[in-house]
């Protein structure tokens, strides 16, 4: 029987090659008959039915990084919203760009300094359906950190350092390794650190000024759009919930955890990568 299924699944091969260059167009394959997979081919595939089956025995294109840091911030919040926010919780998960795991975990909490005790609207929790829980980064999302998790630990300074540890620790600050931050909007890097930096003294390190925003990606075509948007065909009003459901993915942990957070949006990468989506820089320079 081994022969004849050997002989099956053979045919099955060729006859999923033979639709794909129906599909796409036989100068999408190079001479030895391997496909060159962009996102328009992708979706051409599933549209025909079998773009599951093609994207298991094709890889996603190469990235233009080594690395990605991905990272979500949680600050400090109050209704109506105190002055200045300051975050708590900074986590950055190190992304490998060709495999799209992750290599290692940078976590710490920080201790606040200017309002060094967390109200009770940070801390509370709330119920997933309760209807503000779906709303954030406007100060009226709760965080679910309470002060034993804060008392104690570093300041942000001292964070800072570590971070600047770690990154030396992982191969990062190399001049020949290509890395890039990797956040869920542009509000942690464009408004959240700079922002506390400025107020308490403290400078901004360079990698911090560049990083990519998974809402507003650039795809095989040149053309930047919302990631999701562009691969789901809706806005994701809900961020990162509504981005798991729309690909089919189970949500990692609690909604706004930091680590939480960055562990969704690197398991969203992954699934974008497959798409075709090839990552790069959304910031505008400082």
């Amino acid at each position: 029987m081994l022969a004849p299924l050997q002989t099956g699944a053979a045919r099955f091969s060729s006859y999923l090659l033979s639709r794909a260059r129906k599909v796409l167009g036989s100068h999408l394959f190079s001479p030895c008959g391997v496909p060159e997979f962009c996102s328009i081919s992708t979706r051409k595939l599933a549209a025909h039915g079998f773009g599951a089956s093609m994207a298991a025995m094709v890889p996603f294109p190469p990235q233009r990084y080594h690395y990605f840091l991905v990272l979500d911030f949680e600050a400090t919040c109050d209704k109506p919203q105190i002055h200045p926010q300051e975050i708590i919780e900074f986590p950055i998960l190190k992304l490998n760009g060709r495999t799209m795991e992750i290599e290692s975990t940078f976590h710490m909490y920080v201790q606040p300094v200017v309002h060094p005790q967390l109200t009770p609207f940070c801390t509370e929790k709330v119920s997933p359906r309760d209807s503000t829980y779906l709303i954030w980064r406007a100060g009226v999302m709760l965080t679910g950190i309470i002060q034993a998790m804060v008392d104690g630990q570093p300041s942000l300074q001292q964070v800072l350092e570590r971070v600047d540890e770690w990154m030396a620790k992982e191969g990062l600050l190399d001049p020949n390794v290509k890395s890039i931050f990797v956040t869920c909007g542009d509000w942690d890097l464009k408004v959240m650190l700079p922002g506390q930096c400025q107020y308490l003294g403290l400078p901004v390190a360079d990698y911090f000024k560049q990083w990519i925003n998974l809402k507003k990606v650039s795809d095989p075509e040149g053309l930047v759009e919302q990631a999701y948007s562009f691969a789901m065909g809706c806005w994701p009003k809900n961020g990162l919930l509504d981005m798991n459901k729309g690909l089919s993915l189970q949500h990692i942990g609690r909604p706004h955890s930091g680590i939480d957070d960055c562990k969704n949006i690197a398991n969203i990468m992954k699934t974008l990568a497959y798409q075709g989506f090839i990552f790069k820089q959304t910031s505008k320079p400082f």
